[in-house]
């Protein structure tokens, strides 16, 4: 199931008692906040959630996965994420409870 903005405004009127549409303005304007560094290059840090960032990649050579023919890929900009330590281990100690779970159920 993945987590969709209506989702997150939701939870954020759900948590914190916010009539829907403050919800979904707080949700709309941290996005566009998120966007807006974003598109002018600029790291969006979430301590103990994680770091997006733009990196630039060169051109190279590629190939048409539909023909198998070479291509030369054009320089671009592409947005990764790295997760925080404690994001990790959080999310790292949930797979290990859930699959202990399973183990104690068979």
């Amino acid at each position: 199931m993945a987590l969709t903005r209506e989702s997150l405004v939701e939870a954020i009127q759900n948590q914190n008692g916010f009539p829907k549409n403050k919800a979904a303005e707080a949700v709309e304007s941290i996005l566009e906040t998120i966007k807006k560094t974003l598109t002018t290059g600029e790291d969006v840090l979430i301590s103990g959630f994680g770091k997006f960032q733009i990196k630039e990649k060169a051109e190279r050579r590629g190939r048409n996965p539909a023909t198998g023919g070479d291509l030369i890929l054009r320089p671009r900009r592409v947005v990764t994420f790295k997760v925080s330590g404690k994001l990790r281990k959080r999310v790292k100690g949930g797979l290990i409870n859930a699959k202990q779970g399973q183990n104690l159920t068979h």
